[in-house]
C-alpha cells in the first residue's frame, strides 16, 4: 500500500501518520519499522524516512538499538507505573496552581464534553481524555512544563493503545471525574482536586498494569466517590 502525504514537511506528516497507526493499534507492540519499508510506503527518500522514525524514537513511541530497526516497545508494569506516577507529580502541582486562581481552561471543558460523545470506543476516548489533561497543563502557560508533559502523554497513549479493546474504565466515570476536577478548580479547592486526581490516575494506572501482565494494586478496585 502506498500512502501519499501532502504537507510542508514530509517528516512531520509521516511522523503524524505513524503516530496515528500506533495509537489506533495498527502497529502493535514489538512491530518492526524499517527505513526501507517507511520510504516505500510513503514514497520518500530513505533519509526522510529515517528522520520520521527518529522523531518517534525521540518521543519514546519507538525504540531502536545500535544498527537495528526501530520497533514498537512493549511496555511492562514498571513502565506503566513510572509513566503514570510521573504524570501525577506534574498534574498535582498544576491543579494546585489553577485552583489558586480558580482558572478553569475552556479547552479542558470541551475535551471532557467530547468524551461524552466518543461512542464508547477505547481509541475514541483516549484522544479527548489526553487532551483534557493536556489543556490543564497548558493553562499554566509554561512551554517547558508542557513539553515535559507531552513526552509522558505520548507514552501513555501508546500504553493505552496496546490494551485497546479491553474496556478498562467506563467513559461515563472518566467524564464525571473530569467534571468534578473542574468544579474543584473553580471552587479553589486544590487539595481536594489533587486527592481526586490521585484516585483517578491510580485506578487507570493499576488497571493498565494488570492489562499488560502485572498484578494490580488496590487502587484498581477503589470505588469512585462519584458513583453509588
Amino acid at each position: 500500500m502506498v500512502v501519499r502525504v501532502v504537507t510542508k514537511s514530509a517528516v512531520e506528516a509521516i511522523g503524524a501518520d505513524l503516530r496515528l497507526r500506533l495509537f489506533s493499534g495498527d502497529l502493535g507492540q514489538d512491530a518492526v519499522l524499517t527505513e526501507s519499508e517507511v520510504a516505500a510506503t510513503y514514497e520518500v527518500a530513505r533519509p526522510t524516512a529515517k528522520a520520521a522514525i527518529e522523531k518517534l524514537v525521540a518521543e519514546g513511541l519507538l525504540v531502536r538499538g545500535a544498527n537495528k530497526s526501530a520497533r514498537v516497545p512493549a511496555l511492562g508494569p514498571a513502565d506503566v507505573r513510572d509513566i503514570y506516577r510521573s504524570r501525577a507529580y506534574l498534574e498535582s502541582e498544576v491543579l494546585r496552581r489553577l485552583a489558586g486562581v480558580r482558572a478553569v481552561p475552556a479547552g479542558a471543558a470541551q475535551a471532557n464534553a467530547d468524551i461524552a460523545v466518543a461512542g464508547g470506543s477505547p481509541v475514541g476516548i483516549v484522544e479527548p481524555d489526553m487532551r483534557f489533561h493536556m489543556c490543564l497543563v497548558d493553562a499554566l502557560d509554561s512551554p517547558r512544563t508542557s513539553r515535559m508533559y507531552r513526552s509522558l502523554v505520548s507514552e501513555v497513549r501508546l500504553c493505552m493503545s496496546q490494551v485497546q479493546g479491553r474496556e478498562l474504565l467506563p467513559a461515563g466515570l472518566i467524564h464525571d471525574e473530569h467534571a468534578r476536577l473542574l468544579e474543584l478548580i473553580a471552587a479553589g479547592d486544590g487539595e481536594a482536586a489533587v486527592a481526586l486526581l490521585e484516585e483517578h490516575l491510580g485506578r487507570a494506572r493499576e488497571l493498565l498494569v494488570e492489562a499488560v501482565g502485572g498484578v494490580a494494586g488496590p487502587e484498581a478496585r477503589v470505588p469512585s466517590a462519584l458513583r453509588p
